[in-house]
C-alpha cells in the first residue's frame, strides 16, 4: 500500500485513484517533443542512484513505463517567462508527464520524484519498493518569479556545493536562482579583461569572529578566499539548465565595491588605500562616476552577460552611502556637468548608464529597491528589500516587481525561539509560519497594478553562513514553505496542512543531505 501523498509545493489539482504503478528493472522512459530527451536522460539519472534500475532511455515513441511529452516549443512572454504548466497521470500501467514544453515538464519531474518514497533522493541502493500512486495532477505555478538567492561572496562555496543548492531549488519547483557574485568582502567571478578583480579581490586578510556588533572586534587572522573561473560558471549554468532554473548574476553597484576598488584603486573616489573588508556591514567606499569607471563597469558587465544567458541581469545599487560623493571635488564637478540636483540623481544616472547597456544587449537590468531614488530607467525592474515600500511605488510608475521584503523572506533571520539555542544569526526572527503566511501582492496595490508582480524571492546572505551545511539549516524548511507561497493562491493554502506534508518531506531532506532546521 502506497503511503500518503505528500508534495511540497502541493499541485494545483490532484485527483487520487486507487491502484499503483510498480518500477523495476524492466521499467523504461520514452520521450517526445522539443527538450524531453534530455528531460529523459536527467530523469534516468535521478532515479538510477537509488533504485539500481538501468532506465533505458528512448525518443519517438509513446511506450515507455514512464513518458514525457512536450507539446509544443518554449515561447517567452514580455518579461522572458515560459508557461511552466503540465499534467502528470499514473495508471497501472505507464505515468504520463505532458506540457507544453520542455520546462514544464521540468516541474513535472519534479513532482514525480516526490510520489516516489522518499528514500528514491537518496544517492544510494535503498531497499525500498518503488511504487507510484494512481493520480492525475494538473498543475502550474501562481508566479512568474520563484526565486531563491544565495550569496557567495562572504562565504564561499563550491561549484558542487552551488550545484546541489540548485537541484534542491529544483526539486521545490523553484525557477530563479539569484547568485550574489561580488562584494567589499570578496570578488568572486572571474573578469578575463581585469585579472586583478580574482588575484586581489577575491582574498581578503581574515574574517570577524561572533558578531558585528560585539565590542571589541576579534578576527580569525587567517587569509580567506575563492572564486569561480569562467569555466566553473559554465558548468554551474549548464547544470541550472538542464533543470530549467536560470541564474540571475548580481554585480552590486556603485556601493559593496570594496573588494573591486582595492584591485584597481582608480575606481575610487579618493587616493586612500582600502584592503578588502574583514567584516559586515556598510562602507562608505563607493565607485567614483568617471567615464572611465562606467566603461570598466561596461566591460565587466559583458563578460557577465556573455556567460549567463537569462533575460535579468541583477546590478544591486543597495546601500550605496553617498558622503564620498558629496566629499568628493571631482564627482560634484560631474553633477554639474550633467545637471543633476543631488546625489541621489547621480546614483541615478549611474544605473541608467548600465541599463542602456543592458538593454542594448538584448537583457533586462533588475536593482535592489534604492535604484528607484533619483527616477528609475524606463525597462528596469525592481527587488523590493527593505520593505514592500519600493515595490509599491515601482510598480505604481510601471515597473515590474520582485517581492524580496527583509521581514518576511530573508532567511539569514532567526528562526525561531529561543535564539540561544540556534546558531548565530544577523539579527531578527523570521519563523516558518511567517514566511508561509506571506502574501507578495500587498492587500492595498490597486487591482491595475499587481500584473507588475512577477513573483518573490528568498535571500541567503552569508555573513554568519560559513558552511553549506548551515546554508541548509538556514534555509530549509523555510524555503519549502516560500515555495508553497510562490506555487500557490493564498485561497489554496493551508499552514497545519503543510506542516502534515512537512513530516515526510523532512525525510526528503535527509536523503539529500540537508540538516534542516528541526523547528517548529
Amino acid at each position: 500500500m502506497t503511503p500518503p501523498i505528500s508534495l511540497i509545493p502541493q499541485p494545483q489539482s490532484l485527483r487520487v485513484g486507487k491502484g499503483e504503478l510498480h518500477l523495476n528493472t524492466e521499467s523504461t522512459i520514452s520521450c517526445s517533443g522539443q527538450g524531453a530527451l534530455d528531460l529523459g536522460h536527467l530523469l534516468a539519472e535521478y532515479l538510477r542512484p537509488a533504485t539500481g534500475f538501468p532506465f533505458p532511455v528512448s525518443e519517438g515513441n509513446n511506450h515507455g513505463t514512464l513518458h514525457l511529452e512536450a507539446t509544443a516549443l518554449a515561447e517567452a512572454d514580455e518579461a522572458g517567462f515560459v508557461d511552466e504548466q503540465y499534467t502528470l497521470t499514473v495508471t497501472a500501467s505507464q505515468l504520463c508527464i505532458s506540457a507544453p514544453n520542455a520546462t514544464g515538464l521540468a516541474r513535472g519531474i519534479q513532482t514525480l520524484r516526490q510520489l516516489l518514497p522518499p528514500a528514491i533522493l537518496s544517492e544510494s541502493i535503498q531497499d525500498s519498493p518503488w511504487v507510484l500512486p494512481q493520480v492525475e495532477i494538473e498543475d502550474s505555478p501562481r508566479f512568474r518569479w520563484r526565486g531563491q538567492h544565495l550569496d557567495v561572496c562572504r562565504h564561499f562555496f563550491t561549484v558542487e556545493e552551488v550545484c546541489n543548492f540548485i537541484d534542491q531549488l529544483a526539486l521545490h519547483r523553484f525557477n530563479i536562482c539569484h547568485l550574489h557574485l561580488t562584494e567589499d568582502q570578496g570578488w568572486r567571478i572571474e573578469i578575463k579583461k581585469y585579472p586583478r578583480l580574482t588575484e586581489v579581490g577575491s582574498i581578503r586578510e581574515s574574517t570577524l569572529i561572533g558578531h558585528e556588533e560585539d565590542r571589541p572586534r576579534k578576527y580569525d587572522n587567517t587569509p580567506y578566499g575563492g572564486f569561480y573561473t569562467q569555466e566553473d560558471i559554465k558548468q554551474i549554468i549548464a547544470f541550472a539548465r538542464r533543470r530549467h532554473i536560470t541564474l540571475v548574476p548580481e554585480i552590486d553597484m556603485p556601493g559593496h565595491m570594496v573588494a573591486a576598488i582595492t584591485a584597481y584603486p582608480e575606481l575610487g573616489n579618493f587616493e586612500t588605500k582600502t584592503r578588502v573588508r574583514c567584516h559586515w556591514g556598510i562602507s562608505q567606499n563607493v565607485l567614483n562616476v568617471e567615464d572611465s569607471t562606467v566603461n570598466f563597469m561596461k566591460d565587466v558587465l559583458d563578460e557577465v552577460m556573455d556567460l549567463f544567458p537569462g533575460h535579468f541581469i541583477h546590478i544591486g545599487g543597495d546601500e550605496a552611502p553617498k558622503f564620498e560623493w558629496s566629499e568628493s571635488e571631482r564627482a560634484q564637478v560631474r553633477m554639474a556637468e550633467l545637471g543633476l540636483k543631488n546625489e541621489d540623481e547621480l546614483q541615478s544616472w549611474f544605473i541608467r548608464q548600465m541599463d542602456a547597456h543592458i538593454t542594448k544587449a538584448g537583457r533586462r537590468l533588475i536593482g535592489w529597491g534604492e535604484i528607484l531614488e533619483g527616477g528609475l530607467a524606463e525597462g528596469a525592474a525592481v527587488m523590493s528589500w527593505r520593505s514592500e515600500t519600493s515595490g509599491m511605488e515601482a510598480a505604481e510608475q510601471g515597473h515590474d516587481v520582485v517581492m524580496a521584503p527583509s521581514q518576511r523572506v530573508y532567511f539569514d533571520h532567526y528562526q525561531s525561539e529561543p535564539k540561544a539555542d540556534e546558531p548565530l544569526a544577523i539579527h531578527g526572527l523570521t519563523t516558518l509560519e511567517q514566511v508561509y503566511s506571506y502574501e507578495p501582492i500587498p492587500e492595498e496595490m490597486p487591482q491595475n497594478q499587481r500584473h507588475h508582480i512577477l513573483g518573490a524571492q528568498g535571500q541567503l546572505w552569508t555573513e554568519y553562513i560559513k558552511t553549506i551545511d548551515d546554508v541548509n539549516y538556514m534555509g530549509y524548511p523555510r524555503i519549502c514553505a516560500l515555495a508553497e507561497v510562490l506555487w500557490l493562491t493564498p485561497t489554496q493554502k493551508d499552514y497545519s496542512d503543510f506542516t502534515q506534508r512537512l513530516k515526510s518531506h523532512r525525510e526528503r531532506l535527509t536523503h539529500l543531505g540537508i540538516n534542516a532546521c528541526p523547528k517548529p
